[in-house]
C-alpha cells in the first residue's frame, strides 16, 4: 500500500482534498478520485484539487512554472473551474510557503487566475469574465422555471425564483432537468431569491457533484444574472448554505471574496 500526503479544506463549506504532486507522479483517475472523495470509505469531499506544475498539463499554453489547479469533481469528472476550490488551493499553497501571501497567479482550465489575501484573512480571487447568454429553462420536479445561461469558465443556468416559490422548498436531491439544446454538456444550476438591491440567497446543484453547500463560480454566475436582470449594483453580498461570499464586477472581470480554511492534514493509504 502506498501513502499519499493530503490536506482537507473548505470555502464556505464547499470541501476539497488537496494533493501536492509537483512533478505529476500521481495523475488522478476517475476511480481514484471517487475513492478519495467517498464520505464513508475515503476522506470525503466535493472534489479533489491537485497541485501540479503547469508544464505537465498538456492543454496549458502559459507559464510552465506556475502552480496548476487540476480540479476533479467527486464523481471522477474533470471541471473547468471552481471558485471556492481556487481559494482553498491558494490557502494551501500559502501555508506550505509555495506562493507569496499577498498575490498568487494560478493556472486553471479556464485560464490564469490571480488571488490576493485580504487584511481580514479572506481571499479575493479573479474569476475572469461572467458572460450572460441566452434564456433557457430548468425543471425541478413537475415545475419548469425560466433561467439564464451564464459562462464563468464553466457552464451555469441561473433561476431567479418567482415570489411564490420558497428557496428551501425546492427538492434538489435529484438533478434538475436542463434544456439540452442550450446546454448539451450539462451545467451547474443556481436558484436565487433576491433579498435586497445588492444581495441574494442561493442554492446550487453542481454538475458531477450534486447539491453543495456553496459554489464559487455559481455565486458569480448568479450575481451576473441578477445584475443583468435588475441593473442594481456591481457588488453583491451572497448568502449560501455554507456562509457568505462577495462578488464584484469591475473592468469586465468578476472577483469573488470569501474564506478558505485548511482543517486537516494526513496521509492517504492507496492500493499499489
Amino acid at each position: 500500500m502506498s501513502p499519499l500526503a493530503f490536506a482537507k479544506g473548505h470555502g464556505t463549506e464547499n470541501d476539497f482534498v488537496v494533493i501536492r504532486d509537483r512533478q505529476n507522479m500521481v495523475p488522478p483517475t476517475p476511480e481514484l478520485v471517487r475513492q478519495i472523495c467517498d464520505r464513508r470509505t475515503g476522506v470525503g469531499a466535493d472534489g479533489i484539487l491537485r497541485a501540479v506544475k503547469a508544464q505537465y498539463i498538456p492543454e496549458w499554453q502559459g507559464d510552465p512554472d506556475v502552480w496548476f489547479m487540476d480540479y476533479w469533481n467527486n464523481d471522477g469528472s474533470i471541471a473547468e473551474m471552481c471558485g471556492n476550490g481556487l481559494r482553498v488551493f491558494v490557502r494551501y499553497l500559502i501555508e506550505e510557503d509555495l506562493v507569496p501571501r499577498m498575490e498568487a497567479a494560478i493556472g486553471t482550465r479556464a485560464g490564469l487566475r490571480t488571488v490576493w489575501e485580504q487584511p481580514s484573512g479572506a481571499l479575493r480571487a479573479e474569476m475572469g469574465s461572467a458572460v450572460v447568454g441566452q434564456q433557457t429553462w430548468v425543471g425541478v420536479g413537475d415545475r419548469r422555471f425560466d433561467a439564464t445561461s451564464v459562462n464563468v469558465g464553466n457552464p451555469h443556468v441561473v433561476v431567479i425564483l418567482p415570489s411564490d416559490v420558497a428557496l428551501n422548498d425546492l427538492d434538489l436531491q435529484q438533478a434538475p432537468s436542463i434544456d439540452q439544446q442550450c446546454m448539451p454538456q450539462g451545467a451547474n444550476a443556481e436558484f436565487v431569491h433576491i433579498t435586497g438591491p445588492n444581495q441574494f440567497t442561493m442554492r446550487v446543484f453542481e454538475r458531477g457533484v450534486g447539491e453543495t453547500r456553496s459554489c464559487g463560480t455559481g455565486v458569480v454566475a448568479a450575481a451576473a444574472a441578477v445584475r443583468n436582470a435588475t441593473a442594481t449594483s456591481d457588488v453583491f453580498n451572497v448568502q449560501v448554505p455554507g456562509g457568505r461570499l462577495r462578488v464584484e464586477f469591475s473592468g469586465g472581470q468578476a472577483y469573488l471574496t470569501g474564506p478558505a480554511i485548511i482543517v486537516a492534514r494526513g496521509n492517504l493509504t492507496l492500493p499499489d
